[in-house]
Protein backbone atom coordinates (compact mmCIF):
# COMPACT_ATOMS: atom_id res chain seq x y z
CA UNK A 1 0.00 0.00 0.00
CA UNK A 2 1.29 3.54 -0.71
CA UNK A 3 2.57 5.50 2.27
CA UNK A 4 0.33 7.90 4.15
CA UNK A 5 2.43 10.74 2.74
CA UNK A 6 1.76 9.57 -0.82
CA UNK A 7 -1.96 9.14 -0.20
CA UNK A 8 -2.29 12.62 1.31
CA UNK A 9 -0.87 14.09 -1.89
CA UNK A 10 -3.51 12.50 -4.13
CA UNK A 11 -5.80 14.87 -5.96
CA UNK A 12 -9.55 14.53 -5.63
CA UNK A 13 -10.26 13.10 -9.08
CA UNK A 14 -7.48 10.53 -8.85
CA UNK A 15 -8.54 9.50 -5.34
CA UNK A 16 -12.17 9.11 -6.44
CA UNK A 17 -11.09 7.03 -9.44
CA UNK A 18 -9.01 4.67 -7.32
CA UNK A 19 -11.81 4.28 -4.78
CA UNK A 20 -14.33 3.58 -7.53
CA UNK A 21 -12.02 0.95 -9.08
CA UNK A 22 -11.31 -0.71 -5.74
CA UNK A 23 -7.65 0.27 -5.54
CA UNK A 24 -7.94 2.65 -2.60
CA UNK A 25 -9.74 2.46 0.71
CA UNK A 26 -11.48 5.66 1.82
CA UNK A 27 -10.42 4.74 5.35
CA UNK A 28 -6.75 4.74 4.38
CA UNK A 29 -7.16 8.07 2.61
CA UNK A 30 -8.88 9.72 5.58
CA UNK A 31 -6.29 8.31 7.98
CA UNK A 32 -3.51 9.71 5.77
CA UNK A 33 -5.10 13.17 5.82
CA UNK A 34 -5.61 13.02 9.59
CA UNK A 35 -1.98 12.00 10.09
CA UNK A 36 -0.85 14.95 7.99
CA UNK A 37 -3.04 17.29 10.04
CA UNK A 38 -1.63 15.96 13.32
CA UNK A 39 1.90 16.52 12.03
CA UNK A 40 1.48 20.02 10.63
CA UNK A 41 -1.47 21.78 12.15
CA UNK A 42 0.21 22.67 15.42
CA UNK A 43 2.17 25.24 13.43
CA UNK A 44 -0.14 26.06 10.51
CA UNK A 45 -3.46 26.16 12.41
CA UNK A 46 -5.73 25.52 9.46
CA UNK A 47 -8.37 23.61 11.46
CA UNK A 48 -10.61 25.03 14.15
CA UNK A 49 -12.58 21.79 14.63
CA UNK A 50 -11.56 18.30 13.54
CA UNK A 51 -14.05 15.41 13.58
CA UNK A 52 -11.73 12.43 13.43
CA UNK A 53 -14.28 9.88 14.68
CA UNK A 54 -17.04 11.12 12.39
CA UNK A 55 -14.75 11.22 9.35
CA UNK A 56 -13.54 7.65 9.96
CA UNK A 57 -17.10 6.41 10.47
CA UNK A 58 -18.08 8.03 7.16
CA UNK A 59 -15.01 6.53 5.47
CA UNK A 60 -15.94 3.02 6.64
CA UNK A 61 -19.45 3.56 5.30
CA UNK A 62 -18.09 4.78 1.94
CA UNK A 63 -15.76 1.78 1.81
CA UNK A 64 -18.66 -0.63 2.34
CA UNK A 65 -20.67 1.13 -0.35
CA UNK A 66 -17.77 0.92 -2.79
CA UNK A 67 -17.33 -2.80 -2.13
CA UNK A 68 -21.03 -3.51 -2.63
CA UNK A 69 -20.93 -1.99 -6.10
CA UNK A 70 -23.64 0.56 -5.46
CA UNK A 71 -23.99 3.87 -7.26
CA UNK A 72 -21.10 6.10 -6.23
CA UNK A 73 -21.08 9.88 -6.39
CA UNK A 74 -18.30 11.86 -8.12
CA UNK A 75 -16.60 12.61 -4.76
CA UNK A 76 -17.14 9.19 -3.20
CA UNK A 77 -14.72 8.78 -0.31
CA UNK A 78 -12.89 12.08 -0.94
CA UNK A 79 -12.10 14.16 2.19
CA UNK A 80 -13.07 17.83 2.33
CA UNK A 81 -12.59 20.72 4.76
CA UNK A 82 -15.40 23.21 5.43
CA UNK A 83 -14.90 26.91 6.16
CA UNK A 84 -16.27 27.71 9.60
CA UNK A 85 -19.08 29.97 8.44
CA UNK A 86 -20.85 26.98 6.85
CA UNK A 87 -23.18 24.90 8.99
CA UNK A 88 -22.25 21.23 9.35
CA UNK A 89 -24.75 19.18 11.33
CA UNK A 90 -23.38 18.31 14.77
CA UNK A 91 -20.28 20.49 14.50
CA UNK A 92 -19.91 23.97 16.01
CA UNK A 93 -20.11 26.98 13.70
CA UNK A 94 -17.98 29.74 15.25
CA UNK A 95 -17.57 32.16 12.34
CA UNK A 96 -14.15 33.06 13.78
CA UNK A 97 -15.97 35.04 16.48
CA UNK A 98 -16.21 35.09 20.27
CA UNK A 99 -18.30 32.39 22.01
CA UNK A 100 -21.51 34.41 22.10
CA UNK A 101 -21.82 33.94 18.34
CA UNK A 102 -21.20 30.17 18.30
CA UNK A 103 -23.95 27.75 17.29
CA UNK A 104 -24.27 23.97 16.90
CA UNK A 105 -26.54 23.42 13.88
CA UNK A 106 -28.59 20.28 13.37
CA UNK A 107 -28.60 20.44 9.58
CA UNK A 108 -26.00 21.00 6.90
CA UNK A 109 -25.70 24.10 4.76
CA UNK A 110 -27.04 23.33 1.27
CA UNK A 111 -23.52 23.33 -0.18
CA UNK A 112 -22.29 20.90 2.49
CA UNK A 113 -25.29 18.65 1.89
CA UNK A 114 -24.47 18.60 -1.83
CA UNK A 115 -20.88 17.56 -1.13
CA UNK A 116 -22.05 14.75 1.12
CA UNK A 117 -24.58 13.65 -1.49
CA UNK A 118 -21.69 13.43 -3.96
CA UNK A 119 -19.91 11.10 -1.53
CA UNK A 120 -17.45 13.51 0.12
CA UNK A 121 -16.27 12.98 3.70
CA UNK A 122 -16.19 16.04 5.97
CA UNK A 123 -12.97 16.12 8.00
CA UNK A 124 -13.88 19.22 10.01
CA UNK A 125 -14.07 23.01 10.00
CA UNK A 126 -11.30 25.32 8.80
CA UNK A 127 -10.39 28.68 10.28
CA UNK A 128 -11.99 31.86 8.95
CA UNK A 129 -11.39 35.51 9.68
CA UNK A 130 -14.05 36.92 12.00
CA UNK A 131 -17.43 36.75 10.25
CA UNK A 132 -15.49 36.30 6.97
CA UNK A 133 -14.19 39.87 7.00
CA UNK A 134 -10.72 41.30 7.72
CA UNK A 135 -9.86 40.50 11.35
CA UNK A 136 -7.29 37.72 10.83
CA UNK A 137 -7.49 34.05 11.74
CA UNK A 138 -4.44 32.40 13.38
CA UNK A 139 -3.67 30.36 10.24
CA UNK A 140 -0.19 30.54 8.67
CA UNK A 141 0.93 30.16 5.08
CA UNK A 142 2.35 26.65 4.32
CA UNK A 143 4.98 28.13 1.98
CA UNK A 144 6.34 30.36 4.73
CA UNK A 145 4.65 30.45 8.16
CA UNK A 146 5.81 34.04 8.66
CA UNK A 147 3.38 35.11 5.89
CA UNK A 148 -0.40 35.32 5.79
CA UNK A 149 -2.35 32.64 3.91
CA UNK A 150 -4.86 35.34 2.96
CA UNK A 151 -8.46 35.53 4.04
CA UNK A 152 -11.17 35.12 4.79
CA UNK A 153 -11.03 31.43 3.83
CA UNK A 154 -7.62 31.19 5.49
CA UNK A 155 -7.77 27.64 6.82
CA UNK A 156 -9.25 26.19 3.65
CA UNK A 157 -6.49 27.59 1.44
CA UNK A 158 -3.74 26.51 3.81
CA UNK A 159 -5.20 23.02 4.35
CA UNK A 160 -5.35 22.24 0.63
CA UNK A 161 -1.88 23.66 0.00
CA UNK A 162 -0.38 21.67 2.89
CA UNK A 163 -1.90 18.42 1.56
CA UNK A 164 -4.12 18.03 4.64
CA UNK A 165 -7.14 17.59 2.39
CA UNK A 166 -7.55 17.46 -1.38
CA UNK A 167 -10.55 19.83 -1.33
CA UNK A 168 -12.01 22.56 0.84
CA UNK A 169 -15.07 24.77 0.82
CA UNK A 170 -14.82 28.55 1.08
CA UNK A 171 -16.79 31.70 0.43
CA UNK A 172 -16.01 34.95 -1.36
CA UNK A 173 -17.59 38.35 -0.86
CA UNK A 174 -14.58 40.38 -2.02
CA UNK A 175 -11.53 38.13 -2.45
CA UNK A 176 -11.93 35.40 0.15
CA UNK A 177 -11.45 32.33 -2.09
CA UNK A 178 -9.23 33.50 -4.92
CA UNK A 179 -6.79 35.55 -2.83
CA UNK A 180 -5.92 32.78 -0.28
CA UNK A 181 -5.74 30.29 -3.15
CA UNK A 182 -3.24 32.59 -4.88
CA UNK A 183 -1.18 33.14 -1.73
CA UNK A 184 -1.15 29.40 -0.98
CA UNK A 185 -0.35 28.21 -4.51
CA UNK A 186 -3.57 26.27 -5.20
CA UNK A 187 -6.61 26.59 -7.46
CA UNK A 188 -9.56 28.61 -6.19
CA UNK A 189 -12.86 28.99 -8.02
CA UNK A 190 -16.16 30.79 -7.55
CA UNK A 191 -19.10 30.55 -9.95
CA UNK A 192 -21.66 33.15 -10.97
CA UNK A 193 -23.37 34.81 -8.02
CA UNK A 194 -26.37 32.76 -6.90
CA UNK A 195 -25.37 29.61 -8.78
CA UNK A 196 -24.74 27.81 -5.47
CA UNK A 197 -27.23 28.46 -2.65
CA UNK A 198 -25.86 30.23 0.44
CA UNK A 199 -28.46 28.71 2.78
CA UNK A 200 -26.76 27.73 6.04
CA UNK A 201 -23.82 30.11 5.54
CA UNK A 202 -23.26 33.12 7.83
CA UNK A 203 -23.81 36.08 5.49
CA UNK A 204 -21.49 39.02 5.06
CA UNK A 205 -23.30 40.79 2.19
CA UNK A 206 -26.16 38.95 0.46
CA UNK A 207 -25.68 40.72 -2.88
CA UNK A 208 -22.00 39.73 -3.01
CA UNK A 209 -21.59 36.42 -1.15
CA UNK A 210 -20.46 33.46 -3.27
CA UNK A 211 -19.79 29.83 -2.33
CA UNK A 212 -16.46 28.68 -3.76
CA UNK A 213 -13.91 25.90 -3.50
CA UNK A 214 -10.20 25.10 -3.26
CA UNK A 215 -8.40 22.28 -5.06
CA UNK A 216 -4.92 21.48 -6.35
CA UNK A 217 -5.76 21.27 -10.07
CA UNK A 218 -8.32 22.59 -12.52
CA UNK A 219 -9.82 19.13 -13.02
CA UNK A 220 -10.27 18.74 -9.28
CA UNK A 221 -11.83 22.21 -9.09
CA UNK A 222 -14.24 21.22 -11.84
CA UNK A 223 -15.15 18.05 -9.96
CA UNK A 224 -16.04 19.82 -6.72
CA UNK A 225 -17.68 22.77 -8.48
CA UNK A 226 -19.91 20.39 -10.40
CA UNK A 227 -21.00 18.74 -7.16
CA UNK A 228 -21.78 22.14 -5.64
CA UNK A 229 -23.72 23.29 -8.70
CA UNK A 230 -25.60 20.00 -8.89
CA UNK A 231 -24.46 19.17 -12.42
CA UNK A 232 -21.28 17.58 -13.83
CA UNK A 233 -18.67 19.97 -15.23
CA UNK A 234 -16.43 17.95 -17.52
CA UNK A 235 -13.50 20.07 -18.64
CA UNK A 236 -12.88 20.35 -22.37
CA UNK A 237 -9.53 22.09 -22.79
CA UNK A 238 -9.85 25.28 -24.81
CA UNK A 239 -7.81 25.43 -28.00
CA UNK A 240 -6.22 28.75 -28.87
CA UNK A 241 -8.40 30.76 -26.46
CA UNK A 242 -8.89 34.48 -27.00
CA UNK A 243 -7.81 36.20 -23.77
CA UNK A 244 -8.38 39.84 -22.87
CA UNK A 245 -5.67 41.65 -20.90
CA UNK A 246 -6.52 44.97 -19.23
CA UNK A 247 -3.69 47.37 -18.44
CA UNK A 248 -5.76 49.02 -15.67
CA UNK A 249 -5.48 45.82 -13.63
CA UNK A 250 -1.76 45.36 -14.20
CA UNK A 251 -1.21 48.98 -13.13
CA UNK A 252 -2.51 48.09 -9.68
CA UNK A 253 0.25 45.52 -9.14
CA UNK A 254 3.74 45.80 -7.78
CA UNK A 255 6.15 45.97 -10.74
CA UNK A 256 7.46 42.43 -10.29
CA UNK A 257 3.93 40.99 -10.20
CA UNK A 258 2.90 42.95 -13.30
CA UNK A 259 6.02 41.75 -15.11
CA UNK A 260 5.25 38.18 -14.10
CA UNK A 261 1.72 38.43 -15.46
CA UNK A 262 3.05 39.86 -18.72
CA UNK A 263 5.37 36.86 -18.85
CA UNK A 264 2.42 34.53 -18.24
CA UNK A 265 0.60 36.15 -21.16
CA UNK A 266 3.63 35.61 -23.38
CA UNK A 267 3.86 31.94 -22.41
CA UNK A 268 0.17 31.45 -23.11
CA UNK A 269 0.58 33.15 -26.49
CA UNK A 270 3.42 30.78 -27.37
CA UNK A 271 1.11 27.89 -26.45
CA UNK A 272 -1.51 29.16 -28.91
CA UNK A 273 -3.61 31.72 -27.03
CA UNK A 274 -4.52 35.03 -28.63
CA UNK A 275 -3.81 37.89 -26.20
CA UNK A 276 -5.90 41.01 -26.84
CA UNK A 277 -5.14 44.26 -25.01
CA UNK A 278 -8.42 45.83 -23.85
CA UNK A 279 -9.64 48.79 -21.85
CA UNK A 280 -12.25 48.34 -19.15
CA UNK A 281 -15.42 50.48 -19.25
CA UNK A 282 -15.17 53.92 -17.67
CA UNK A 283 -17.59 52.80 -14.95
CA UNK A 284 -14.78 50.63 -13.55
CA UNK A 285 -13.46 53.75 -11.79
CA UNK A 286 -16.53 53.82 -9.53
CA UNK A 287 -16.81 50.10 -8.90
CA UNK A 288 -14.61 49.54 -5.87
CA UNK A 289 -16.11 52.35 -3.81
CA UNK A 290 -19.62 51.26 -4.81
CA UNK A 291 -19.00 47.65 -3.84
CA UNK A 292 -17.61 48.70 -0.48
CA UNK A 293 -20.75 50.72 0.27
CA UNK A 294 -22.96 47.74 -0.59
CA UNK A 295 -20.80 45.54 1.62
CA UNK A 296 -21.00 47.97 4.55
CA UNK A 297 -24.75 48.43 4.32
CA UNK A 298 -25.61 44.76 4.01
CA UNK A 299 -23.17 43.65 6.72
CA UNK A 300 -24.61 46.26 9.05
CA UNK A 301 -28.14 45.08 8.31
CA UNK A 302 -27.28 41.51 9.30
CA UNK A 303 -25.14 42.37 12.34
CA UNK A 304 -26.92 45.41 13.77
CA UNK A 305 -28.88 43.66 16.54
CA UNK A 306 -25.96 41.56 17.81
CA UNK A 307 -23.45 44.41 17.41
CA UNK A 308 -25.55 46.67 19.65
CA UNK A 309 -25.31 44.04 22.39
CA UNK A 310 -21.84 42.56 21.77
CA UNK A 311 -20.07 45.41 19.95
CA UNK A 312 -17.16 45.40 22.38
CA UNK A 313 -16.47 41.76 21.48
CA UNK A 314 -16.32 42.33 17.73
CA UNK A 315 -12.93 42.62 16.04
CA UNK A 316 -11.70 46.07 15.10
CA UNK A 317 -12.30 45.78 11.36
CA UNK A 318 -15.65 44.04 11.63
CA UNK A 319 -16.89 46.59 14.13
CA UNK A 320 -15.77 49.45 11.89
CA UNK A 321 -17.59 47.84 8.94
CA UNK A 322 -20.87 47.63 10.87
CA UNK A 323 -20.56 51.21 12.13
CA UNK A 324 -19.86 52.49 8.61
CA UNK A 325 -22.89 50.65 7.26
CA UNK A 326 -25.18 51.96 9.98
CA UNK A 327 -24.12 55.50 9.10
CA UNK A 328 -24.88 55.12 5.36
CA UNK A 329 -28.16 56.62 4.11
CA UNK A 330 -30.39 54.43 1.99
CA UNK A 331 -29.80 56.71 -0.98
CA UNK A 332 -26.05 55.94 -0.88
CA UNK A 333 -26.77 52.20 -0.87
CA UNK A 334 -29.14 52.48 -3.84
CA UNK A 335 -26.69 54.64 -5.80
CA UNK A 336 -23.85 52.22 -5.07
CA UNK A 337 -25.88 49.25 -6.26
CA UNK A 338 -26.75 51.09 -9.47
CA UNK A 339 -23.05 51.87 -10.07
CA UNK A 340 -22.09 48.25 -9.37
CA UNK A 341 -24.66 46.88 -11.79
CA UNK A 342 -23.81 49.50 -14.41
CA UNK A 343 -20.24 48.21 -14.62
CA UNK A 344 -21.53 44.64 -14.83
CA UNK A 345 -23.72 45.50 -17.80
CA UNK A 346 -20.94 47.43 -19.53
CA UNK A 347 -18.24 44.79 -19.05
CA UNK A 348 -20.36 41.83 -20.20
CA UNK A 349 -19.91 42.60 -23.95
CA UNK A 350 -16.13 42.68 -23.46
CA UNK A 351 -16.24 39.28 -21.73
CA UNK A 352 -18.64 37.87 -24.33
CA UNK A 353 -16.14 38.82 -27.04
CA UNK A 354 -13.33 36.82 -25.44
CA UNK A 355 -12.99 33.38 -23.89
CA UNK A 356 -11.79 34.94 -20.63
CA UNK A 357 -10.16 37.98 -19.10
CA UNK A 358 -6.62 37.26 -17.91
CA UNK A 359 -5.65 39.26 -14.82
CA UNK A 360 -3.46 39.13 -11.74
CA UNK A 361 -5.20 37.68 -8.68
CA UNK A 362 -3.35 39.87 -6.19
CA UNK A 363 -1.04 42.88 -6.54
CA UNK A 364 1.82 41.00 -4.84
CA UNK A 365 2.60 37.66 -3.17
CA UNK A 366 1.42 36.95 0.38
CA UNK A 367 2.49 39.76 2.74
CA UNK A 368 4.70 39.02 5.73
CA UNK A 369 3.05 38.97 9.14
CA UNK A 370 -0.32 37.72 10.33
CA UNK A 371 -1.97 41.04 11.11
CA UNK A 372 -3.30 41.63 7.59
CA UNK A 373 -4.74 39.17 5.08
CA UNK A 374 -3.63 41.11 2.00
CA UNK A 375 -5.04 43.20 -0.83
CA UNK A 376 -8.26 41.85 -2.38
CA UNK A 377 -8.81 44.70 -4.84
CA UNK A 378 -8.09 42.62 -7.95
CA UNK A 379 -10.64 39.97 -6.96
CA UNK A 380 -13.24 42.52 -5.88
CA UNK A 381 -14.52 43.57 -9.34
CA UNK A 382 -15.71 40.04 -10.12
CA UNK A 383 -17.29 39.57 -6.69
CA UNK A 384 -19.03 42.94 -6.90
CA UNK A 385 -20.42 42.01 -10.34
CA UNK A 386 -21.10 38.35 -9.53
CA UNK A 387 -19.07 36.95 -12.44
CA UNK A 388 -17.34 33.55 -12.39
CA UNK A 389 -13.60 33.58 -11.72
CA UNK A 390 -10.79 31.12 -11.11
CA UNK A 391 -7.19 31.51 -9.97
CA UNK A 392 -4.35 29.11 -10.66
CA UNK A 393 -0.72 29.15 -9.55
CA UNK A 394 1.63 30.48 -12.21
CA UNK A 395 5.08 30.58 -10.59
CA UNK A 396 7.14 31.51 -7.54
CA UNK A 397 8.80 34.79 -6.68
CA UNK A 398 12.45 35.14 -5.68
CA UNK A 399 11.54 34.27 -2.05
CA UNK A 400 9.73 31.09 -3.06
CA UNK A 401 6.22 32.49 -2.52
CA UNK A 402 3.45 31.58 -5.01
CA UNK A 403 2.30 33.87 -7.80
CA UNK A 404 -1.02 33.43 -9.57
CA UNK A 405 -3.11 34.27 -12.60
CA UNK A 406 -6.84 34.97 -12.52
CA UNK A 407 -9.35 34.23 -15.26
CA UNK A 408 -12.82 35.79 -15.46
CA UNK A 409 -15.71 34.91 -17.76
CA UNK A 410 -19.21 36.10 -18.54
CA UNK A 411 -22.07 35.14 -16.23
CA UNK A 412 -23.02 31.47 -16.43
CA UNK A 413 -19.91 30.48 -18.39
CA UNK A 414 -18.33 28.21 -15.75
CA UNK A 415 -17.75 25.33 -18.15
CA UNK A 416 -15.91 27.39 -20.75
CA UNK A 417 -13.97 29.20 -18.01
CA UNK A 418 -12.70 25.86 -16.73
CA UNK A 419 -11.68 24.90 -20.25
CA UNK A 420 -9.59 28.04 -20.56
CA UNK A 421 -8.13 27.42 -17.10
CA UNK A 422 -7.14 23.90 -18.15
CA UNK A 423 -5.36 25.31 -21.22
CA UNK A 424 -3.50 27.77 -18.99
CA UNK A 425 -2.62 25.16 -16.37
CA UNK A 426 -1.20 22.87 -19.07
CA UNK A 427 0.79 25.70 -20.65
CA UNK A 428 2.20 27.01 -17.37
CA UNK A 429 3.08 23.58 -15.96
CA UNK A 430 3.20 24.65 -12.31
CA UNK A 431 4.03 21.63 -10.12
CA UNK A 432 5.70 23.10 -7.02
CA UNK A 433 4.40 22.40 -3.52
CA UNK A 434 5.33 23.61 -0.03
CA UNK A 435 8.29 21.71 1.42
CA UNK A 436 6.44 20.34 4.44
Amino acid sequence: MPSAETLARLGAREAARRIREGGLSPVDLVEACLARIRTLDGELRAWVHLDEAGALDAAREREAQARSGGALGPLHGVPVGIKDIFDVAGMPTTGGARPWAHTRPTRDATSVARLRAAGAIVLGKTFTTEFAYRDPAPTRNPWNPAHTPGGSSSGSGAAVAARMTPLALGSQTVGSVLRPAAYCGVVGVKPTHGAIPVEGVIPLAWSLDHVGAFARSVTDAALVLGALLGRPLEVATARGPRLALAGELLARCEPATAAHLRGVAERLARAGAQIVEVKLPASFAELHAAGQIVLEAEAATYHEASWRVHGAEYGRDMSALVQAGLARPATAYVAANRARLRFREEVLPLLAGHDALLAPTAPAPAPAGLGWTGDASLCAPWSFTGLPAITLPSGLDERGLPLAAQLVAAAGEERSLLGVAQFCEDALGFTAAPSL
